[in-house]
């Protein structure tokens, strides 16, 4: 059975982390392509309609991919995690449904007509399916998200019949840890696109290739990109404080903290001794800062992971580590963008800047995978937390089918993604279409 839950946790692992190479460009990129092509409608500014159907082209791509990999996702829940569904499949059942019906389906819709609309509908009615597109995409990861809150922070429901049954749904859909997931959620993934936009305009204009078109593009991102950098550490710092409120293990394993404290302090060099329950290394402290972090009060006590079951503890490193380092790019991400909006206006930005800017395209992805694995495993061993543990919710599958699966999952998601990033250099590279 163990081999049973370890497989089917890497497969989900893997569709999860394949499938969100795609969302967070999807849903940021639709945003600003949106703006674009509200600006060319506002203005009548031809170079506004060329950067939308440059940037929707890389859209259109992504989107079409990322569909293909979210399918399989759901049908999981009925192949390795049967148990789950049957436990609080009413719960959990109807959020999906909500966004696949509702959401999806919508976005889908208007992006069809977005796509092959150029020059066949009326501007404002072209200008109007974009941003249901925007709409219905952001609403789809929220639907999303309400879910894994559900998983986080249940609530809205009544243990009967042997299961748990939906008794609020407004509970469900107002669900706190969720709203604040959800915020932070859709900023890293504006940021990314934002990031993305930045990366190809300074890969153009390093190379003095479509020079006026992706200067434009770059004086339009760069600021959107720096506030969006402020507010994903807003937004990171209230889900924070919501993690410290209902899940205080996964705090104690984010910051590797052993002991039970009051005025906690924030130690910036800490090395991890799982094995020994303590820190081999502490440098550096600021007293109280934990404890303000966590819950706005410098005095404020923070549980300690010794006060948590040893089985009922998360893994420390793989949450530490995942932590540390997703906090470590928010401060890169700050810093490119203030200084990208800084030197936007120059007629060639720093060179440095923009090899960095092109560097950094990959960044943002791996810290938003970081970002769902200090979640995820931060809540183990519970699947929904402190109701149902994950080794109860397997499928009672023979191991060898699921490693089967396994090969096949990481196969073609591997082409895919490849498949994905080729597309996408290769539009990205080629510019955009001549006027």
């Amino acid at each position: 059975m163990d081999d049973v839950i370890l497989l089917s946790r890497l497969q989900f692992a893997v569709a999860v982390f394949f499938h969100f190479i795609f969302v967070p460009l999807t849903l940021g990129l639709s945003l600003l392509i949106a703006l674009m092509e509200t600006w060319y409608v506002k203005t009548g500014n031809e170079a506004w309609r060329r950067h939308a159907k440059f940037w929707g082209k890389l859209f259109v791509i992504n989107f079409t991919l990322g569909v293909v990999t979210g399918i399989t996702l759901e049908f999981q829940f009925g192949t390795n995690w049967s148990r789950y569904s049957e436990y609080v499949g009413d719960i959990f059942g109807s959020l999906l449904a909500i966004e696949a019906t509702v959401a999806f389906f919508l976005e889908s819709t208007f992006l069809a007509v977005w796509h092959f609309g150029w020059n066949r509908v009326g501007k404002k009615v072209h200008l109007l399916s974009i941003w249901l597109v925007v709409i219905a995409g952001n609403l789809s990861a929220l639907w999303i998200i309400l879910a894994n809150g559900f998983m986080q922070n249940p609530v809205g429901y009544v243990i009967q019949n042997g299961r748990a049954e939906l008794a609020d749904f407004f509970a469900v859909l107002c669900n706190p840890y969720a709203w604040g997931m959800y915020a932070h959620t859709l900023m890293a993934a504006w940021l990314l696109a934002g990031f993305f936009v930045l990366g190809v305009s300074a890969w153009h204009l390093l190379r003095k290739s479509h020079t006026d078109f992706f200067r434009m593009s770059f004086r339009m991102a760069a600021p959107i990109t720096l506030v969006l950098a402020v507010a994903l550490a807003a937004t990171g710092d209230l889900q924070g404080k919501n993690v410290a409120q209902l899940q205080p293990a996964k705090l104690a394993a984010m910051e590797s903290h052993w002991e039970t404290t009051a005025n906690a302090p924030f130690y910036m060099l800490v090395l991890p001794d799982t094995e020994n329950e303590r820190n081999s290394i502490e440098a550096i402290g600021i007293p109280g800062l934990m404890s303000w972090i966590a819950y706005g009060d410098a005095g404020a006590e923070v549980k300690g992971l010794k006060d948590f079951p040893k089985e009922d503890r998360p893994p420390v490193g793989p949450v530490f580590w995942g932590f540390r380092i997703m906090v470590g790019l928010g401060v890169v991400f700050l810093i490119l963008a203030a200084a990208a909006t800084i030197q936007r206006k120059r007629e060639m930005p720093c060179g440095g800047l923009m090899k960095a800017l092109v560097w950094n395209i990959p960044l943002p992805y791996i810290s938003i995978a970081l970002g769902w694995l200090v979640a995820e495993m931060g809540r183990q061993p519970w699947i929904v937390y402190n109701l149902m543990r994950t080794s109860d919710a397997v499928s009672p599958v023979p191991a060898g089918n699921v490693l089967f699966s396994l090969i096949g999952f990481i196969v073609v998601y591997t082409l895919l993604g490849v498949l994905d990033i080729w597309l996408l250099r290769k539009y990205a590279c080629k510019g955009p279409e001549e006027v």
